[in-house]
C-alpha cells in the first residue's frame, strides 16, 4: 500500500489504497466490464483450440467411442438456465426496494428532502444539484472551503506545533479535495466514473485527523478553530452519506445492466449449446481441418466460448461490485484493511 512519504499517512487515492499492481487494480474497477468479459472469452478459446489440438485422443475420436459433447453441452444448458432464474431473482430483490405502499414512499422522499437540505446549508446554496456528480463535487468543495478557514483561524496562533499540524492536514485535504473534484467535472452517472472519484476522497480519514487534532490541542486551540474543525467534520459526514446513497443507486443500476446482459446472452448460448446436442454427434460431422487444426475443434472451442458468455459477464461485473463493497464495509472514520508497519 503506497503512503504519502511527507506524513507517512495512507494516500488518498484508493487505487494506491488498494493491495496489487496497478494491472490488477485497472482490471478490477477501472476497465469496460465488456473488454474484461472479452479478453477472458478470448483466453478461454485459445485455451480449448490449444488443449484440442495437443489433446493425444483426438475429440472425434473420442465422439466415435463415447459422446463428451452431449454430456458437456447438456451440463451448460442446465446451467445456462439456473443462471437465467438467478438473474430474474437479482432483478426481483432490487426491483423490491422501489417498490412499496405510499406511506413508505413518503417517508423516502421526506428524508431525501431533509438530507439536501441539511446539504444546502452547508454548501451555502438556495438549492442543491440534482445531477449526482455535481452533488457530490458540491460538497468536496465546501469542505476545501471549510478547511481554509481552520487554517486561517490558526495562522496568528503563538503554537507552531498547532500551525503545522493544521497547515499539513488542510494542505493534504485541499490537494485530495482538488483531484476529486477534477474527476468528477467530467464524471456522469451512469459510469463508474462518479462512483471511482467519489471513493477516492478520503473523508473517513480526513474525520479521524480532524478529531484528533481537537483532541490532541484542546488547550491551545482557540473557540473560532474549534467550531470551524466541527462545522468542517459536519460537512465530510454528509459527504460520507451522500457517497453511500450514490454508490448504493450504482449498485442498483450496474446489478439491472448486468441483469439484461445476462438475458441477452443467455439466448444465444442456449442455442449454441443445443444445436451441439442435436447436430454435432457423429465423428463425420465438420471435416476436415483449417490452418492445421480439425474443423471440429475450432466449433467446439467456440461453441463452448459462447455457452460461457453470461457466467463471463456476471464474473466480470460481480468482480467490481465486490471490490467496491469491500473497500466500503465501514462509514464513518474506520480503516478496515491490514495495518502496516507505519500505521497508527
Amino acid at each position: 500500500m503506497r503512503t504519502d512519504t511527507r506524513t507517512d499517512r495512507p494516500s488518498d487515492d484508493m487505487r494506491d489504497r488498494l493491495p496489487g499492481s496497478r494491472i490488477k487494480t485497472w482490471v478490477l474497477l477501472v476497465a469496460n466490464r465488456w473488454v474484461v468479459a472479452a479478453t477472458l472469452l478470448g483466453g478461454l478459446f485459445v485455451l480449448f483450440v490449444a488443449l484440442g489440438s495437443l489433446d493425444p485422443t483426438p475429440l472425434r475420436q473420442a465422439i466415435a467411442s463415447k459422446d463428451p459433447l452431449e454430456t458437456v453441452f447438456q451440463a451448460l444448458v442446465t446451467a445456462i438456465v439456473t443462471g437465467v432464474t438467478l438473474v430474474v431473482t437479482i432483478n426481483q430483490l432490487v426491483l423490491a426496494q422501489e417498490l412499496g405502499p405510499a406511506g413508505d414512499q413518503r417517508d423516502r422522499m421526506d428524508g431525501a428532502t431533509a438530507f439536501r437540505q441539511d446539504v444546502e446549508t452547508v454548501i451555502d446554496a438556495d438549492v442543491s444539484p440534482a445531477d449526482p456528480a455535481s452533488f457530490l463535487e458540491a460538497l468536496v468543495d465546501a469542505a476545501k472551503t471549510q478547511a481554509t478557514a481552520v487554517s486561517d483561524s490558526v495562522s496568528t496562533s503563538t503554537h507552531s506545533d498547532l500551525r503545522t499540524v493544521v497547515d499539513d492536514y488542510v494542505e493534504s485535504l485541499a490537494e485530495n479535495a482538488d483531484g476529486v473534484t477534477a474527476r468528477l467535472d467530467t464524471a456522469q452517472f451512469g459510469t463508474f466514473a462518479v462512483v471511482h472519484a467519489a471513493l477516492s476522497f478520503n473523508y473517513s480519514l480526513k474525520i479521524h485527523e480532524a478529531r484528533t487534532i481537537a483532541h490532541e490541542h484542546d488547550a491551545d486551540i482557540p473557540d473560532e478553530t474549534r467550531e470551524a474543525l466541527d462545522d468542517l467534520v459536519d460537512t465530510l459526514e454528509l459527504f460520507g452519506v451522500a457517497r453511500e446513497h450514490i454508490k448504493t443507486l450504482y449498485f442498483q443500476w450496474e446489478l439491472i445492466d448486468l441483469s439484461r446482459a445476462i438475458l441477452y446472452a443467455a439466448v444465444p448460448a442456449l442455442a449454441v449449446s443445443i444445436s451441439m446436442i442435436l447436430f454435432v454427434n457423429t465423428p463425420e460431422t465438420l471435416a476436415g481441418t483449417t490452418l492445421g487444426v480439425d474443423n471440429l475443434v475450432w466449433a467446439t472451442s467456440a461453441a463452448i466460448t459462447v455457452a460461457l458468455v453470461p457466467f463471463i459477464v456476471l464474473l466480470s461485473y460481480i468482480l467490481r461490485i465486490v471490490t467496491v463493497a469491500k473497500r466500503t464495509l465501514a462509514i464513518g472514520p474506520f480503516v478496515l484493511r491490514d495495518r502496516g508497519p507505519d500505521d497508527s
